[in-house]
């Protein structure tokens, strides 16, 4: 079990923070592509989101053909760099891979495409170019991963394209909300840049789009509209003593950890409330940040949490503590935290119920809530004749159209969070879909 002491400076953080899937040299790339079989019916490209031709791009890597490695991936995924190293690979691709079968590790997919990305993005090599005029103008609300994927595809068919970034830097989740040992700031930057000096999107930062006039504005100068939005703030739990300080949401942690690194505080006890892949994201940063004590809580079993079983072995591995079966009650304190009250669960005929007889405190510092974040609903509603779903995710058909024909949506504001693959991949298909609109 690892202990990590406080960091300071930029180099201690970044040793406690070390890459989780570091950049292949040329060596080991050359060595693992040989490994690939080439399978005829290739799994691999089933399991990923985005349908990349992954034994053509390992191929590629093994022929000694970099840049047409890159432009396999870039072609299926316009940010396939990123995606290399933050992708639950496990899951997806890799999992995938044939030798799962025979006991044998698979072919490090994400590893090599990370590989032969970086060496293209480096090298600045073009590998796309604009789309002849076709006079019209497309307008991406959020330049996360899948506004990116809209306007890099929406470029190279002709569309004048201009994102809306409610914050100063590109990316969304991506540069935000990931764990810094997934992904480095300049590594998804230099991505975005390299895309950008290629394809010719304009990004307007600060640029919230948040009131009616503003979307009559897009309605009247754009010919099409994609909503790009990720998640909002974390979900308030309705707690008592939820407003103390100390009492942060994960998201909010996250984003403050990757924008400030070592100069962000945090005390000696933490204790998560949640069970999902942020939770697992926040606790095990909160542990590399020099926390003496960090414990997980999560209201059900070990087995029925939402995480990927190696994202909490990962937050395992650097000191955090887990707790399973507790449901929060209460949060203790005299204006800052001074810890959670808990109440047993149980299952009783299928259903999870709290035992208020059976209750403890928890002593911390800090809570970091990582239970959900809300959706923009705000922005849905002032959208006219747009059709949402309970869950309050934007409806869509095959071509990622909604409901109010001008607007196209993909990514967290449809499916209502997953991974940016599947974002990539909703931003890639709406610009097909508003191409197909514009010109039937």
């Amino acid at each position: 079990m690892a202990e990590y002491k406080r960091p300071t400076t930029k180099a201690e953080f970044d040793k406690n923070f070390k890459q989780k899937k570091p950049l292949m040299n040329d060596t080991e790339a050359y060595y693992e592509a040989s490994r690939c079989l080439f399978c005829y019916d290739a799994p691999c490209i089933q399991a990923c989101p985005t349908h990349i031709d992954i034994p053509l791009f390992i191929k590629q890597i093994h022929t000694d053909n970099v840049t047409g490695a890159s432009k396999t991936i870039f072609d299926s995924n316009w940010l396939g760099n990123a995606c290399g190293v933050v992708c639950p690979t496990g899951v997806l691709c890799e999992g995938a891979c044939v030798y799962n079968h025979q006991d044998v590790p698979p072919i490090q997919i994400g590893r090599l495409q990370n590989y032969a990305t970086n060496k293209t993005i480096d090298a600045n090599k073009t590998l796309f170019k604009v789309g002849a005029s076709n006079g019209k103008k497309i307008a991406v609300i959020g330049a996360g991963p899948a506004g990116l994927a809209c306007a890099c595809e929406a470029r190279t068919l002709g569309y004048e394209v201009d994102l809306f970034e409610a914050k100063d830097k590109p990316s969304g989740l991506t540069v935000h909300g990931i764990a810094p040992y997934k992904i480095t700031n300049e590594e998804v930057l230099k991505e975005v840049e390299y895309l950008q000096n290629q394809l010719g999107f304009n990004i307007k930062y600060n640029a919230t789009i948040d009131s009616k006039d503003e979307l009559t504005m897009l309605e009247t100068n754009y010919d099409a509209i994609f909503i790009g939005v990720g998640l909002g703030a974390t979900r308030h739990l309705g707690l008592e003593g939820e407003d103390k300080k100390g009492v942060v949401g994960a998201v909010e942690f996250i984003e403050k950890l990757r924008m400030k690194h070592h100069n962000t505080k945090v005390p000696a006890k933490v204790v998560v409330i949640g069970g999902g892949n942020t939770a697992m994201d926040a606790a095990s940063e909160a542990a590399r940040m020099g926390a003496r004590k960090t414990v997980l809580a999560y209201r059900n079993s070990k087995e029925n949490m939402g995480a990927y079983g190696f994202e909490y072995d990962l937050a395992i591995s650097a000191g955090v503590d887990s707790l399973f079966n507790v449901t929060p009650i209460g949060i203790v304190g005299n204006g800052h935290v001074e810890g959670v009250k808990f109440a047993k669960t149980e299952l009783v005929e299928g259903k999870l119920q709290t035992n208020m007889n059976n209750t403890f405190i928890v002593r911390c510092d800090m809570v970091i809530k990582a239970t959900g974040q809300a959706k923009q609903g705000h922005l849905y509603d002032l959208i006219d004749g747009l059709d949402v779903d309970k869950k309050t995710r934007i409806k869509i058909n095959s071509e990622f159209q909604t409901s109010n024909a001008k607007y196209f949506a993909g990514g967290d504001a449809v499916n209502g969070g997953a991974e940016v693959v599947n974002a990539a991949y909703d931003g890639k298909m709406a610009a097909q879909g508003i191409h197909n609109w514009l010109n039937k």
